[in-house]
């Protein structure tokens, strides 16, 4: 019956740990998550400001010699990212593929035009910036037309300073759940055991003596927790790194050390606040209350 009771009690205080390691790990990782993203808010808004074209079509007695020098010219500009000449057949055959079916046939003749795809530096992604540059470039008397998609311009500069705040205040909000989620989960392992801290309170523990094996305890599965955050966070950032390589996430490796070591720290901070002041409640507590 002893060794039935002993076995009950180990698989209880497993289970107990396990939950308590679990809930830091889940914690912990969603809050480096959110730290990702406050640490690559910029980059995320660079690179979609980045992925918008500005399309300058030629006119068709545009000279070769003239092309070749506004293209040069856009490739040295400081405000281009890159500039790319697209011929009239290759759009051709590129829109053919789109829609599934040979237009040019159909039609007898390639009602498209030569042109340049220019992506801009996003430092210059701006409404009044693109409208200039586009203004630039289309007084070429050989440039028939410059086509950008402006209102996606002005959404992206609108709305990115708000997505940067509000993610601010997110990870402030979650940071505070995540203290009270582990904290939570600390104090109801702790409170599983809280006859036998009264008990030793009683034959003449002291408190710093009853605490100490709880926070060492608790502390030890706060760094396991934080591990096996640290490694889910690092399997999620090869992942995107794998998928999205022009965000560059690891380019910046010394801000993602300090991002670990901070998501580690945490687990081993609030492991020890949230087990010191739990015990300190249980320590308090008369004989009688805590059976409430």
């Amino acid at each position: 019956m002893s060794q039935y009771i002993e076995r009950y009690q180990r698989r209880k205080l497993i289970s107990s740990y396990f939950s308590v390691v679990l809930s830091i790990a889940l914690v912990l990782f969603l809050l480096g998550v959110l730290g990702l993203l406050v640490l690559n808010t910029k980059k995320l808004a660079d690179h979609f400001k980045e992925q918008i074209t500005i399309s300058v079509y030629l006119k068709d007695n545009a000279k070769p010699v003239e092309i070749d020098q506004l293209q040069k010219s856009l490739v040295l500009a400081e405000y281009t990212k890159s500039a790319e000449y697209i011929s009239k057949e290759d759009a051709a055959e590129q829109y053919s593929e789109d829609i599934g079916e040979n237009f040019v046939e159909f039609l007898g003749y390639n009602p498209l035009k030569n042109s340049i795809d220019v992506n801009l530096k996003a430092d210059f992604v701006s409404p009044d910036q693109v409208a200039e540059i586009a203004n630039n470039i289309s007084s070429k008397t050989y440039v028939d037309e410059v086509s950008y998609d402006e209102p996606l311009i002005e959404l992206l500069s609108d709305n990115v300073q708000k997505i940067s705040l509000w993610i601010l205040i997110a990870s402030a909000i979650f940071t505070v759940i995540a203290v009270l989620l582990i904290n939570s989960s600390i104090r109801l392992s702790i409170y599983s055991k809280r006859f036998i801290i009264k008990t030793m309170q009683m034959v003449g523990a002291t408190k710093k003596f009853i605490r100490r094996p709880f926070i060492w305890t608790n502390i030890k599965l706060g760094m396991l927790g934080a591990g096996l955050a640290l490694i889910a966070l690092g399997v999620l950032l090869y992942y995107v790194d794998q998928n999205f390589p022009e965000l560059q996430l690891f380019q910046d490796y010394l801000l993602l050390i300090a991002l670990f070591v901070v998501v580690f720290g945490l687990g081993v901070i609030i492991s020890w606040a949230s087990t010191h002041f739990a015990t300190q409640r249980f320590l308090n507590l008369r004989t009688d209350d805590l059976y409430y």
